[in-house]
C-alpha cells in the first residue's frame, strides 16, 4: 500500500451508538473536550520521555517537548499539537477506530508498568503524584519536572501515564462536526498518516504526500513528530475558537501538566504544582504566592501543611488554613472542600469527600495516583479510595493542629478566634473524639476576660482535689455567665467552670460526654452533696439560722407560694445552691439544661413556658421578710406580689419571659410602696 493510500473504515452499529451517547450525554460541561485532548497530549509527552529515559533512539530528538494550541478563526478550526510519542496508521487505526480502547493502558502493559490499587497506575516513587482527568492525562511521578522547569530535565517515570477508558478523545465531537488527527511515529523515519471523521458512522486514514513536518506541527503539513488535532468547530461553540476562552479552560483544568501548554504562542501554564515537590524545596515565599493563587486572599496563611503519603494510598496534599474565617451561616457556606487532581489534572473543585466538614476552613489540593474514575471522568466512584483519602488527610490536619497548640497559645488562640465556630461541628466525628475534644478551646471563670482561652487539659491541671467533673454554663456573654445565680455555689467552692457562649457548645459537651477521667455535666445539674465535699473558698457572712418555729413556717410559706403559682412550676423548695439570688429556676427532671431546652423549642417551634422548679434562698432577705408577712398574714397582697416577681424574674434569666409588660409594672408598684416606707422610716 502506498504512502498516499486512503482507506475508509466503518464503525460498528454499537460503537455509532456508543459514540452518540459520548458526544452528547456522557460530559455535562463540553468545555471538559479540550481538558481531555491536552490530557492526550502530555500522555503522549510522556511517553516519549519514557523511550527518551531508557535511551531509546526517537525521531527529532531535539523538538521541545510541548503543547501548542491555535486557532484558524476564517476557518473556524481549533488545532491541538503535540510533539510527543505521535502514532503509526495501525495505531490510529486501533487507538482512534475502537472506543474504549485505551493506547495508554496497552502501553503500560506492553511495557510491564504495575498496576495499583483498582488498576490504576502505581509508582514506585513514595511521593509520586499525577495529574489526570483527560482520557489520557499526563504528569510525571513526583521526580517530574514542574511546568515551571524544562521539562525534559527531569527523569520519567511512566506509570503517570492514566488513560484508561479510551474515550475522552471522541468528546471533542460536542464542539466540533469533523477532527482531522495528522500524526507522525516517534521511530525513526516512521510516515505521517492522517486520521478523519465527522463523529457520524465511519473514519478514514490516509497517508501524507510531501512535506517533513519539519515546523514540529505548527503550521502546515504533518508534524516532525506528535500529533495534531485539527477539530472543524460548530456554529454554536463559536466560545472555543476565542483565546481567552481556550486559556481560562487551560488554568482551570491543566494548569499543573508538567509540560509547557502554549496558546497562540504564549505559555499559560506558569504556576508550579508545589505539592509535588519535595517539601525542603519550597520556600516560604512559593508557599505564600500559591496560596493567594488558590484562594485569591490578599493575606499570607496561618498555617501551611504540605505532606506526601504512600500508604494506605498514595498521594500528595498541599493544605492551608487561612488568616481568616468564613461566616458559617453567611453567604457561600457551601464552598469548602478541597481541590481534587490526578496526577496534575484537575479532576474536581470543592470534593466534600476529601475532609469532614468541621475543617471545611482548610484550602489546598490533593493529587492521588490510586483514584480510580467513572467514564466520564466527571463523577467520582463512591470507593474506599477516597474514603482512605480523606480519613488520612483528615488525621494530618488534625495532627498539624496538635502541633500547632503544643508549640504556642497565643498561635493556637489566633487560629481558634478565626476557625473555632466551624471547628466545633466536629462534635460528630466519632473516630477522631478525643483528638478533636484536645484541640477544644472555652473561655472560664478562670479568665480575668472574654478573649482567655483555656483547653480541657487546662482545666483539668487546675482541677481542686477530689473533682472529678468539668463543669459549664451556657450564657450570650461573659457577663450573663458570672451572674448567673447557679454559678453561686460554685464560686463559694473555687471550682472552675468552663463559659458557653455559642449554641452548638452544649451540643459539643453532650456529645463529648466525658474527656478522659472527667465528666462534661452543667452546673444547674450539680448534686448539692458533691458540691459541699469540697471546702468553701469564699467566705462570706451567713445569715442567722431560723427558728425551728420558724422552719415550719417558711414550709407553709413554700406552699402558699406553690399556690400562688399553680401549674407554672411544678415544685417551689429551697435551693442550696444559692448565695447571692432570691431565687432561680430548675429542671425538674435534670436532664436537659435551659439553653439546650431553647434551643430545641426553637427547632420545634414551641413558644409555650416550660415547667420548672422554683428554688428560693432561705437566707436572702427577700425570702425573710416575705416569710415575716406570711405568718403576720398569709392573703397579705405582698406575698402574692413578691412571688410572682421572684418567678417572673427567673423566668427573664432564664430567657423564658416572652412579655415583660406585668414584671415591670408590678417592680413598680413594689418601688412607689418601698419609696414610701423608705421615707416614712427615714423620716423625710
Amino acid at each position: 500500500m502506498t504512502a498516499a493510500a486512503h482507506e475508509t473504515h466503518e464503525f460498528r452499529t454499537e460503537v455509532q451508538k456508543l459514540l452518540h451517547i459520548i458526544t452528547h450525554s456522557l460530559y455535562t460541561n463540553r468545555e471538559i473536550f479540550l481538558r481531555e485532548l491536552v490530557s492526550n497530549a502530555s500522555d503522549a509527552l510522556d511517553k516519549l520521555r519514557f523511550f527518551q529515559s531508557r535511551g531509546d533512539t526517537v525521531a527529532a530528538p531535539d523538538l521541545p517537548l510541548d503543547i501548542a494550541i491555535s486557532v484558524d478563526k476564517d476557518a473556524r478550526i481549533l488545532r491541538i499539537a503535540d510533539t510527543g510519542v505521535g502514532m503509526t496508521r495501525q495505531e490510529l487505526i486501533d487507538n482512534l477506530g475502537t472506543i474504549a480502547r485505551s493506547g495508554s493502558e496497552r502501553f503500560m502493559a506492553e511495557h510491564g508498568i504495575e498496576q495499583g490499587l483498582n488498576g490504576t497506575p502505581r509508582s514506585d516513587a513514595a511521593n509520586a503524584d499525577g495529574d489526570a482527568d483527560g482520557e489520557a492525562a499526563s504528569a510525571s511521578a513526583a521526580s517530574a519536572a514542574s511546568p515551571a522547569s524544562p521539562a525534559s530535565s527531569a527523569p520519567t517515570d511512566a506509570a503517570s501515564i492514566i488513560g484508561r477508558f479510551g474515550v475522552g478523545f471522541y468528546s471533542v465531537f460536542m464542539v466540533a462536526d469533523k477532527v482531522r488527527v495528522t500524526s507522525r511515529s516517534c521511530q525513526p523515519g516512521a510516515a505521517a498518516h492522517v486520521w478523519e471523521s465527522d463523529g457520524s458512522g465511519s473514519f478514514s486514514v490516509s497517508g501524507v504526500d510531501g512535506g517533513s513536518g519539519a515546523d514540529g506541527g505548527n503550521g502546515a503539513g504533518a508534524p516532525a513528530r506528535g500529533t495534531v488535532i485539527e477539530a472543524h468547530i460548530k456554529e454554536d461553540a463559536s466560545e472555543f475558537l476565542e483565546r481567552h476562552r481556550l486559556e481560562s479552560i487551560v488554568r482551570k483544568h491543566s494548569n499543573f501538566l508538567p509540560f509547557p501548554i502554549m496558546v497562540e504562542g504564549e505559555r499559560v501554564n506558569t504556576t508550579p504544582a508545589l505539592w509535588r515537590e519535595p517539601k525542603f524545596s519550597v520556600t516560604p515565599q512559593q508557599y505564600e504566592d500559591f496560596y493567594k493563587y488558590l484562594t485569591f486572599d490578599a493575606a499570607a496563611p496561618l498555617e501551611t501543611i504540605h505532606v506526601s503519603v504512600d500508604a494506605p494510598v498514595q498521594f500528595t496534599a498541599l493544605l492551608f488554613v487561612p488568616p481568616r474565617g468564613q461566616e458559617l451561616f453567611g453567604m457561600g457556606r457551601d464552598r469548602w472542600g478541597l481541590d481534587l487532581y490526578v496526577r496534575r489534572v484537575l479532576i474536581q473543585r470543592e470534593n466534600k469527600d476529601l475532609l469532614p466538614e468541621y475543617l471545611g476552613f482548610v484550602k489546598g489540593v490533593v493529587d492521588t495516583e490510586d483514584l480510580p474514575l467513572n467514564i466520564s471522568r466527571e463523577t467520582l466512584q463512591e470507593n474506599v479510595v477516597i474514603r482512605k483519602i480523606g480519613q488520612t488527610v483528615t488525621r494530618q490536619v488534625l495532627g498539624h493542629l496538635e502541633k500547632l497548640a503544643a508549640a504556642g497559645a497565643d498561635r493556637y488562640a489566633e487560629f481558634w478566634r478565626s476557625h473555632g465556630k466551624v471547628f466545633k461541628l466536629g462534635h460528630t466525628d466519632w473516630t477522631n473524639r478525643e483528638k478533636f475534644a484536645g484541640l477544644l478551646r472555652c473561655n472560664t471563670s478562670h479568665h480575668d476576660d472574654a478573649r482567655g482561652l483555656s483547653s480541657l487539659d487546662d482545666y483539668i491541671g487546675r482541677a481542686r482535689e477530689g473533682q472529678k467533673d468539668i463543669w459549664y454554663i451556657s450564657a450570650p456573654n461573659r457577663e450573663a455567665a458570672r451572674l448567673n445565680p447557679h454559678l453561686e455555689i460554685f464560686r463559694k467552692k473555687g471550682l472552675e467552670v468552663l463559659f458557653l457562649y455559642e449554641p452548638i457548645d452544649e451540643f459539643v459537651m453532650d456529645a463529648l460526654g466525658s474527656y478522659k477521667d472527667f465528666a462534661l455535666k452543667a452546673v444547674e445539674h450539680a448534686d448539692a452533696a458533691t458540691l459541699d465535699a469540697f471546702p468553701t473558698v469564699e467566705e462570706r457572712k451567713e445569715a442567722e439560722p431560723l427558728a425551728e418555729s420558724d422552719a415550719a413556717a417558711f414550709d407553709a410559706l413554700l406552699a402558699r407560694m406553690k399556690e400562688l403559682l399553680g401549674d407554672k412550676v411544678t415544685e417551689v423548695r429551697v435551693s442550696h445552691r444559692l448565695s447571692d439570688s432570691p431565687a432561680c429556676l430548675v429542671s425538674p427532671d435534670g436532664t436537659v439544661t435551659s439553653s439546650m431546652e431553647k434551643l430545641l423549642k426553637v427547632m420545634q417551634r414551641d413558644e409555650s413556658i416550660p415547667k420548672k422548679v422554683l428554688e428560693v434562698n432561705r437566707d436572702h432577705p427577700i425570702l425573710r421578710n416575705l416569710l415575716r408577712i406570711h405568718k403576720a398574714d398569709p392573703a397579705d397582697p405582698m406575698v402574692e406580689n413578691a412571688t410572682l416577681q421572684l418567678f417572673e424574674a427567673s423566668l427573664l434569666l432564664e430567657g423564658y419571659l416572652a412579655d415583660p409588660h406585668a414584671l415591670v409594672g408590678r417592680l413598680y408598684g413594689l418601688l412607689e410602696q418601698a419609696g414610701g416606707w423608705y421615707a416614712e422610716v427615714r423620716k423625710l
